[in-house]
């Protein structure tokens, strides 16, 4: 299992744009006005070889101060009980806060590992004006500035140096199904309804499910581990973020598996937050069966099972090879068709395709058929391929010139992969490489 960092802190000291620079995107939204961060994100980083994950903690609130302090700690809070290793960011510019003091005060009690990071040190004045916080308690700052990357390779040596290498999928040699989906999708009952026992504890309050479980399912010719996040929850902690808490859940089951379960509520479509973690999932190059659930209280006609499956399809693009299922667990629908799916897309994620085979049946598509087209000039000659020993499937294509390939040329070789070998469900990554 992969580690997970959180980026914690009062707003506007830069968590964004530290999220960014860390996971080499630009999916947070960065702005001057404090609080722009409304959804929570996660993605994925590495360094020297190490790989973890990197949680946004960053949270919209309105009102003034004491709403904002609420907010805050709610969100230390989940961040300290999910996260392995939490940076506190402060701002060297506008130095040391009471909130900063509030955040500190709660992070002092956790056992988690706490870096305190002081971002913003563009020069030699405000690397002077570090000494005001180590009155935190919480060690040396370690000087960033996040929106130049200035000191960000130092934080991250010592963020990854208690690390483990290579971790992902070094489980026991079942498969590992994860069930992920917002809360209150029908994620508990599904595997409720499977296994034929209690085993996960179903209400009508969304988030009811805390604490990672694995279910061993044997029945019926399947043999697999159900990955769940299930356990009671005390009503007096309904009240917390249950989206922040579900990614933060969702991330642990999704590293840990083989192949993901997506449900989502048919009543409610496909939202925001579905497409997070189907892009969480398609980072981690896991598979997945994408489970619509509850179809049976939308009313249909003729063409809505295709409008619905097609405006799926549409918004996971370009990602798109991936089956869906309709059910309705209430109704016991199509719930063994899913187990199915699942099984089909373990089994495309481990396929492995001889040397010989791939050089055979594809080669002479990419060589006479239809090779990359010139760049400047100059031709693009692919000369062998050959599949990675991974744990899902990866190709190299030797060439002569790998850094002319172009996306849409990487496209059409991976639809032809996908065409002749049948990875249905499955991340496939491609690199063409210098002979």
């Amino acid at each position: 299992m992969s580690n997970i960092i959180a980026i914690v802190g009062r707003p506007n000291v830069g968590k964004s744009t530290l999220f960014n620079r860390l996971t080499e995107t630009r999916q947070a939204i960065v702005d001057q006005t404090s609080g722009v961060t409304r959804d929570r994100q996660y993605g994925k980083s590495d360094w020297n070889g190490k790989h973890f994950s990197v949680i946004d903690t960053g949270g919209y609130v309105m009102g003034g101060d004491d709403e904002f302090e609420t907010e805050i700690r709610k969100q230390v809070q989940l961040a300290v009980d999910e996260a392995d290793t939490i940076l506190f960011l402060v701002d060297a510019r506008e130095g040391l806060t009471p909130m900063d003091e509030d955040v500190a005060n709660m992070l002092r009690k956790s056992p988690k590992r706490v870096l305190l990071v002081a971002n913003k040190v563009d020069n030699s004045k405000e690397m002077g004006s570090l000494s005001e916080f180590y009155a935190l308690g919480l060690g040396d700052p370690i000087p960033i500035a996040g929106i130049t990357g200035s000191g960000t390779g130092d934080l991250l040596d010592i963020v990854v140096k208690d690390f483990v290498e290579g971790t992902e999928d070094e489980t026991d040699s079942l498969p590992r199904i994860a069930v992920v989906g917002r809360p209150n999708v029908g994620k508990s009952s599904f595997i409720n309804l499977i296994t034929g026992q209690n085993r996960n504890i179903v209400t009508p309050i969304a988030g009811t499910t805390r604490d990672s479980t694995f279910t061993h399912y044997n029945m019926f010719g399947f043999d697999f581990n159900f990955v769940d996040t299930a356990g009671l929850r005390k009503k007096s902690k309904v009240s917390e973020d249950l989206e922040f808490y579900s990614v933060m859940r969702s991330v642990r089951a999704i590293e840990n598996s083989d192949v993901c379960i997506l449900m989502l509520d048919a009543s409610q479509g496909l939202e925001q937050q579905d497409l997070n973690i189907f892009s969480l999932i398609q980072r981690n190059n896991k598979g997945v069966v994408v489970v619509v659930n509850k179809w049976d209280l939308i009313e249909k006609d003729n063409k809505t099972h295709k409008q619905f499956e097609d405006l799926i399809r549409s918004r996971i693009s370009p990602f798109e090879d991936v089956p869906i299922v309709f059910t309705s667990v209430l109704n016991k629908q199509r719930v063994f068709k899913v187990l199915e799916t699942a099984k089909q897309v373990y089994e495309s994620r481990s396929r492995r395709i001889s040397t010989s085979e791939l050089n055979d049946r594809l080669l002479p598509i990419v060589k006479e058929q239809n090779p990359p087209p010139s760049v400047k000039g100059k031709w693009i000659k692919i000369k062998y391929i050959t599949q990675l020993p991974t744990p899902y499937p990866q190709f190299v294509f030797f060439c002569n010139l790998p850094q002319y390939i172009r996306d849409p040329y990487k496209r059409f070789v991976e639809n032809r992969i996908r065409e002749i070998w049948d990875f249905h469900g499955v991340p496939i990554n491609i690199y063409f490489r210098a002979k």
